[in-house]
């Protein structure tokens, strides 16, 4: 499975009501973190009611436990834009 979508299944739990998942990582081609697989840098722009009341520590936090440990440890980078 792309990580794409399993990042979007993941982060489906959280029930957004905006969700994009932009891979990032053509742009970084070359760089620390690029494995080749074109997988490796990601950035998600999320709203969801079950993060409004949070810090943003907090949020980041509820993002990544969304995602897991085995997809974090796969990505090198994760940008994470709130709305």
């Amino acid at each position: 499975m792309a990580i794409e979508t399993e990042i979007r299944t993941a982060l489906e739990r959280l029930s957004p009501t905006t969700l994009q998942v932009i891979n990032e990582s053509a742009k970084h081609q070359g760089h620390a973190g690029d494995d080749g697989s074109g997988e490796s840098h990601w950035r998600i722009v999320i709203a969801a009611p079950s993060l409004a009341d949070k810090s943003r520590i907090a949020k980041h936090r509820a993002i990544h436990d969304a995602l897991g440990k085995d997809l974090i440890g796969r990505i090198h980078a994760l940008a994470i834009d709130m709305q």
